[in-house]
């Protein structure tokens, strides 16, 4: 299979992407551990976070690709989403539409997850070769919004970002969504420690995600 597809079947599958925003490598990394452990393979690892690229390197080195998918997000260039790249991400994800990362991405056929919030820029987007849809952020919207999107668009592959929680996870995959992405009420425990609580968490959506599917 074609890398690039095969990436997207990966992420798609499992349906959701661990979105990690940490205050130090050790603890991205940790965070990381404790979501694969519960089952989610999709861990992007933001580049708020101090030496995200390193972070992406140890993780590859640590993990194999049955048990890791690793992307790099808020990428606002193509500069970044090069080093990104070549510190070994699968996957790009930015919080908005940029073409020339685009661009980048297309060349050496890394999906790219660009965020947008409205009909005229998911059109941009996706003439422009983006892969999936990032709604960002979700929050401002609903899961409601997939259908209206979806009714002019129903091409559009969406994956919300922002504002997905366990309460509403299952009505966002069942309006349409191809995943979701999901940090700060999946991985809230970092903050004292509780890594194991991330692990329950990651389970409990991954579980809620293809409840939804069925």
């Amino acid at each position: 299979m074609i890398k690039k597809i095969e990436t997207l079947k990966k992420i798609t599958d499992v349906g959701v992407v661990a979105v990690v925003r940490a205050d130090s490598e050790e603890q991205a990394v940790k965070i990381a551990e404790a979501c694969i452990l519960g089952g989610i393979s999709s861990i992007e690892i933001t580049f708020t976070v101090k030496n995200a690229d390193k972070v992406i390197s140890l993780l590859k080195e640590k993990f194999n690709s049955k048990e890791l998918i690793v992307g790099a997000g808020t990428v606002l260039d193509s500069e970044t989403a090069r080093i990104a790249i070549l510190a070994g991400a699968e996957y790009i994800v930015s919080p908005g539409f940029d073409l020339e990362t685009a661009k980048l991405c297309n060349r050496y056929q890394i999906p790219y997850m660009a965020g947008c919030m409205t009909i005229t820029e998911i059109i941009k987007a996706m003439e422009a070769g983006v892969d999936i849809i990032k709604l960002f952020p979700g929050s401002a919207y609903g899961p409601g919004i997939v259908k209206d999107i979806k009714a002019p668009l129903p091409q559009a592959p969406i994956m919300p970002t922002g504002g997905v929680s366990l309460d509403n996870v299952d009505k966002w995959i069942k309006n349409g969504c191809v995943a979701v992405g999901v940090g700060g009420s999946l991985i809230e425990g970092a903050k004292t420690g509780d890594y194991a609580s991330i692990t329950e968490k990651a389970k409990a959506f991954v579980a809620k995600v293809l409840e939804a599917r069925k």
